[in-house]
């Protein structure tokens, strides 16, 4: 099973940060983004090795940096969003896979929780999120990627759940089995011709979606995901304001 990771972005809201270097090269408390996100993944028993690196924006300072993933390029980066550019890895898919964003902080246990799971696409969720957001000024709470749940199922994920009522955040890291990823893949190519460049679960488009569009869409069709928790221990990094919170509050 290898882990892609979803790195091809610039992170504009962090800049100067992110002026001459990824990122996820951005280092907190003396590390850098991605080497704790290899640390968490670790909890899960996957290597460096196991890494499949989706890169766009200052992709050959990874690439030097980190010799053992294997790397695709996303060379529309600027012009299409997280869906699609997951997919530009779709070739590594095929024995299941697990994901993750490139620009959050998050702990090994729930990853070691996430790849014992029997179910075929599971998702991590953060269950003490509306803490975090008390001091995000630049990133309110309506901007959460929001899960619905029934016991451990999910139900709803959507930016648009109220936050009093979610269960809790979407940190950015799922699993899917070698079922779970011929799903979302049969989903996204259904959805690629169907749906075309007209609007899509919310987005402007299919090319502009994020990841939790084609979630929801394959929750309406249902495909069962289920969700492991961490409560706390996780932060999203995207705005300058982001990365000053992190660097005080993470440990």
């Amino acid at each position: 099973m290898k882990v892609i990771v979803i790195g091809a972005g610039r992170g504009r809201r962090l800049m100067p940060i992110t002026e001459e270097e990824p990122k996820c090269f951005a280092p907190v408390r003396g590390q850098r983004i991605l080497d704790w996100i290899l640390a968490a993944l670790a909890g899960g028993g996957f290597q460096p090795r196991d890494v499949v690196y989706i890169g766009g924006y200052l992709m050959p300072a990874i690439q030097q940096a980190y010799p053992q993933f294997t790397y695709v390029e996303n060379s529309e980066w600027e012009r299409n969003n997280i869906l699609a550019s997951l997919f530009c890895a779709e070739a590594a898919m095929d024995e299941g896979f697990v994901c993750t964003y490139a620009d959050i902080l998050y702990r090994p246990e729930p990853v070691r929780h996430l790849v014992q799971s029997a179910a075929d696409i599971t998702l991590i969720v953060d269950t003490d999120f509306r803490r975090r957001y008390q001091r995000r000024s630049l990133h309110p709470e309506s901007d959460a990627e929001k899960v619905r749940t029934r016991d451990n199922r999910v139900t709803e994920i959507s930016r648009r759940i109220p936050a009093a009522d979610a269960s809790g955040e979407y940190i950015g890291v799922a699993k899917f089995t070698a079922r779970g990823a011929a799903l979302l893949r049969e989903h996204y190519h259904r959805v690629v011709a169907q749906y075309g460049d007209g609007p899509f679960q919310g987005a402007p488009s299919v090319r502009m979606a994020y990841l939790i569009h084609l979630f929801q869409e394959m929750l309406e069709q249902g495909v069962e995901m289920y969700k492991v928790d961490t409560h706390g221990q996780y932060y999203e990094i995207d705005t300058t304001e982001d990365y000053q919170i992190a660097q005080e509050e993470w440990q």
